[in-house]
Formats: C-alpha cells, sequence, structure tokens
C-alpha cells in the first residue's frame, strides 16, 4: 500500500491508470492483482486521501476507458515525500478548492478535456459542468506576465471552446491578471491568490 501511495504522489496531476500502477508494480517486483489495485484506490478515494479527475464526455464508456488525473488532499503530503515543483501544486489547489466550493462535486461536476485519439492533442486541465451544461473551462499555469504563458494554454482553450461551445474561459497564473482577446473570445487571466479568496 506504501509504494501505491507513493506512485500516486509522484504522478500528481498527471494521467494515470491501474493498468500503469501494475506495470510499475510489477517492474518493481510486486505481485498483486488488478482488482486489489481497485480496491486500494477505492480505499484512498474513500477516505479523501487521494482525487481522481476523468476526462469530459457525455459517453460514460469514454470517461472509463480514458486515463483518470490524479490529485491529493494536501500539497504538504507531497512536499514531505520529497515533490518539488510548482506547476503540479497550482493545478492540485485549483482541483481541492474546485472540490470544497462544488460541496464534493453535488454542486458542480469537474472533468479535464483532452482531443480524442491525438496523442499530444490539445489539453484543458478543467471543465466545469452543471448537469449537461459546461459552465467553465479553466487552464492553471505558472506565469507571472503574458509573454510566460505557453501559446499551448490558449490553443487548448480555444480548441475546447469550439468543441464544447463555451465561452467562459479562465487562465489561472501565478501572479498576472488581464482580460486578453484571442481569435475573437475573451480569457480571463487571474492570479492563483485572488481565484482563492473569489468564494
Amino acid at each position: 500500500m506504501d509504494t501505491f501511495i507513493k506512485y500516486h504522489i509522484s504522478n500528481i496531476s498527471k494521467y494515470n491508470s491501474i493498468s500503469k500502477v501494475y506495470n510499475y508494480l510489477k517492474g518493481l517486483g510486486y505481485k498483486c492483482g488488478k482488482n486489489i489495485l481497485l480496491n486500494f484506490l477505492k480505499f484512498v478515494q474513500d477516505v479523501f486521501f487521494i482525487f481522481t479527475c476523468e476526462i469530459f464526455s457525455f459517453s460514460i464508456r469514454n470517461r472509463m476507458q480514458y486515463p483518470k488525473k490524479v490529485y491529493l488532499v494536501d500539497n504538504g503530503i507531497a512536499k514531505a515525500y520529497g515533490k518539488e515543483g510548482i506547476d503540479w501544486r497550482m493545478e492540485n489547489n485549483v482541483f481541492i478548492e474546485l472540490f470544497r466550493r462544488s460541496d464534493a462535486f453535488n454542486n458542480f461536476q469537474v472533468f479535464y478535456w483532452r482531443e480524442y485519439g491525438k496523442r499530444n492533442g490539445e489539453e484543458v486541465d478543467f471543465v466545469i459542468t452543471k448537469g449537461l451544461e459546461i459552465k467553465e473551462l479553466i487552464q492553471v499555469t505558472y506565469a507571472n506576465n503574458i509573454d510566460e504563458i505557453n501559446k499551448r494554454e490558449f490553443k487548448g482553450l480555444l480548441k475546447a471552446s469550439k468543441e464544447l461551445k463555451c465561452n467562459n474561459l479562465s487562465i489561472i497564473t501565478w501572479d498576472f491578471e488581464d482580460k486578453i482577446k484571442v481569435e475573437n473570445k475573451i480569457i480571463k487571466c487571474i492570479p492563483l491568490w485572488k481565484w482563492n479568496l473569489i468564494f
């Protein structure tokens, strides 16, 4: 169980699947079936230690077959395990805050978006939905000015906006605030500290 948890902590905000965990543990010489790993995952989710985020799709089958992104209840735990970096901390913070604001996803749901069938396709960190309505698309990036925002962040939002028919687009930054017009769409940039104070 300890190695299972460490593996997930090392993969915060990344795509993950039981098959990946199984192959990783198998490579270390552990013998356990995928059903046991599914039970482990259910346990750490039930106690609100690790969270998973599914791909956005109206098809339950698609949501089940695509990898999930992994998040942790507290950034400090990952820090204690020696995980470094700011990008994953920001994204993890946003996910946990969305979970809190949604009252454990009872008020709205959170997914990620990725172009189907494309290995290096465009992505969006979070898709906020309420029922069948898509409310907002959110990217998270460590940026202090507009020049530090990767073009990929814009491209992902614009692609998803067109496909999902949502024009409420946001980029949560480290310390950059503005409204930017890109391809006739307005993208709101807001610092993480300020976003955390909204509600």
